[in-house]
């Protein structure tokens, strides 16, 4: 069963995510938060598979949120939802370890499957949306860290070649084919790099891959 706790300052956004989750009969909402220190204090009780992350609240904001949750180190993992015009404001929240990114006019079926993929280690974020959104944040993001460096240079050269896919957009299917390598190889590559560059998923390895300039923005 997968346990989700909503944070959203809107009593009705709230009341419409909890009839579609209920709904389901592999997920239970295990609690609501209206802001940001009640989500990071909630989430610290119940200790649910992922956190419905609304970004702008009153008080401390969802980004913050999500930093504070991820930092805690436990076990539960962030979906954020906003609008599209919002973008600096999703960059911000995937800096802060938020596992994936969703709009909040996407479909019921999305975000349910969304939710699942989250819970099981994923990312939600599509290839497109993910390109586009990385592709802008990168215009003026700083310079990488002497940190970053040192992790890139922990990589085998397939696993910076395997990185460059991810970044890409590539699913693990495709970048198998690409470099004619079995997909279960692939998926051993993924996970030694998100060991070696300290990432959760493969949202963080995206955003790490265009830090260190193995991809360009287009």
């Amino acid at each position: 069963m997968t346990t989700v706790l909503i944070v959203d300052d809107q009593a009705l956004q709230r009341l419409g995510f909890r009839m579609l989750l209920e709904a389901q009969p592999d997920m239970t909402v295990v609690g609501e938060a209206t802001q940001g220190g009640e989500a990071v204090r909630k989430t610290a009780e119940l200790r649910p598979d992922v956190v419905l992350m609304d970004v702008r609240m009153p008080g401390m904001d969802g980004i913050e949120a999500t930093r504070h949750i991820v930092e805690s180190g436990g076990r539960s993992r962030v979906l954020v939802l906003t609008t599209f015009n919002l973008d600096e404001y999703a960059y911000e929240a995937l800096r802060a370890g938020a596992s994936g990114f969703f709009l909040k006019d996407a479909g019921p079926e999305e975000l349910v499957v969304g939710i699942r993929a989250v819970a099981a280690g994923d990312s939600v974020i599509s290839p497109g949306l993910t390109r586009k959104l990385i592709d802008a944040f990168t215009k003026s993001r700083p310079g990488h860290t002497p940190e970053q460096d040192r992790q890139l240079a922990r990589l085998t050269e397939r696993e910076r070649e395997v990185l460059t896919g991810v970044a890409t957009g590539w699913t693990n299917t495709e970048i198998a084919e690409r470099l004619c390598l079995a997909e279960s190889t692939v998926k051993s590559h993924v996970s030694r790099i998100l060991t070696k560059i300290g990432a959760r998923d493969r949202v963080q390895v995206v955003i790490f891959a265009y830090d260190v300039g193995l991809v360009r923005p287009a």
